[in-house]
């Protein structure tokens, strides 16, 4: 037998968990496709939320800003969502849609659909307008939807999607651009008028709010973009060819990604930074003066010196894959008999292939999840930086 509304079963724990997995997938889809502010008191159920509807967006955007443990459900028209296998699979994994007939139904078929949602404790997202807008104007709100919230003794939660129709209008095609859901306060005995009064006023706030920019990505992007960057990119290049332990490459790693367009430039600079120091390395070493090759070990040392032997300059072409430092090579010129002019020119060809190809593969990366960046850049740090330790720690240990 269903409790009535006013004394709720609890949500089921497989319900919650669904919803978790489903709030979670659409935040992470929206922390890369343009990001998602919430605004205002999420309803926690039962409610009945009523939201404008411009687009399928909509839906994910309410699910990624609904809190997981009220569980949400969205009313679906059954004559579209359910009646194509795949789409009646999509819409039940990961929407958790209620379907509802638009042919004869009227509002019993709601009530019968959503009424036990309601007894659950959950939250149950209506469109009243029944379809999505072309045009993104806001038409009339059919009743059902507030009627049943008074029967049944649940507030009405009046919810604005805003951005949804930019980043994936009705017979359009998906852009990337912020998305904003704003909750007003949750009320009992509105009338479908009132709930579309509140839902104009939600929305005439104005366009979707940006997402907050991390403070570390601002000022990560604001010294990647100075006119100083490509002198630093060079600098960095001849100072890790001498002798910082740091790969080149890393600097586009670390700081390129706030500015991926900015990341070919950088990494040309860097390339020819490169290119001088090893050169500058190898004339040092053939004088006599030999820079400190830090978290290098013998075994490299051996290596560089066999490849150069055997293919003279251009044995540091091996360099690109071996794991072996370009420096390592640069030190052991003179015992193989390379001199600076010969190892540099084989350099110009080895580092730009390598230093231009990590700055490719880093600009796809990173103007695909240049929204997440601009949030999270510091946990991208927090991420990265122990990877790249662990990974330099075992390649010196298989060299030792």
């Amino acid at each position: 037998m269903t409790a009535p509304a006013t004394q709720p079963l609890p949500t089921a724990p497989s319900d919650a968990t669904s919803a978790w997995a489903r709030r979670s997938l659409w935040r992470l889809v929206y922390s890369v496709a343009g990001g998602l502010t919430v605004t205002g008191t999420p309803p926690e159920g039962p409610a009945v939320v009523v939201a404008n509807h411009s687009s399928h967006a909509d839906t994910a955007a309410l699910l990624g800003a609904l809190p997981h443990g009220a569980a949400p459900v969205v009313v679906a028209a059954a004559d579209y969502w359910f009646e194509v296998p795949w789409r009646r699979a999509l819409v039940s994994s990961v929407v958790a849609a209620l379907p509802v007939s638009r042919d004869g139904g009227g509002y019993a078929a709601l009530r019968a659909a959503v009424a036990p949602a309601l007894a659950e404790s959950r939250v149950v997202v209506v469109y009243p307008e029944g379809t999505r807008t072309c045009d993104g104007s806001l038409g009339e709100f059919h009743s059902g939807a507030t009627r049943l919230a008074a029967e049944l003794g649940v507030p009405v939660v009046p919810s604005a999607v805003v951005g949804t129709r930019e980043a994936f209008p009705k017979h359009g095609r998906v852009r990337r651009v912020p998305v904003e859901v704003r909750f007003g306060p949750a009320r009992h005995g509105l009338t479908a008028a009132e709930a579309r009064t509140e839902v104009a006023e939600l929305l005439g706030r104005g366009p979707a709010a940006t997402p907050a920019t991390s403070r570390m990505w601002r000022a990560a992007h604001t010294r990647v973009t100075a006119r100083t960057a490509l002198l630093v990119a060079v600098l960095w290049g001849v100072a890790e060819a001498l002798s910082w332990p740091v790969l080149a490459e890393m600097s586009l790693v670390l700081l390129g990604v706030a500015a991926p367009r900015r990341l070919w430039r950088l990494g040309a600079a860097l390339a020819a930074g490169s290119v001088l120091g090893v050169t500058l390395h190898a004339w040092l070493a053939w004088h006599g003066l030999h820079p400190p090759l830090p978290v290098t070990t013998p075994r490299m040392a051996a290596a560089a010196a066999a490849d150069l032997r055997a293919h003279g300059g251009w044995g540091v072409l091996r360099q690109a894959l071996s794991g072996i430092p370009v420096k390592v090579y640069a030190a052991q010129a003179p015992a193989a008999g390379v001199t600076p002019w010969e190892l540099g020119l084989a350099a110009a060809v080895e580092r730009p292939l390598r230093v231009l190809g990590t700055a490719a593969l880093l600009c796809a990366a990173a103007r695909a999840v240049e929204p997440w960046l601009r949030r999270w850049y510091g946990w991208y740090l927090v991420a990265v930086v122990p990877l790249f330790a662990g990974l330099w720690l075992l390649t010196v240990r298989a060299w030792s």
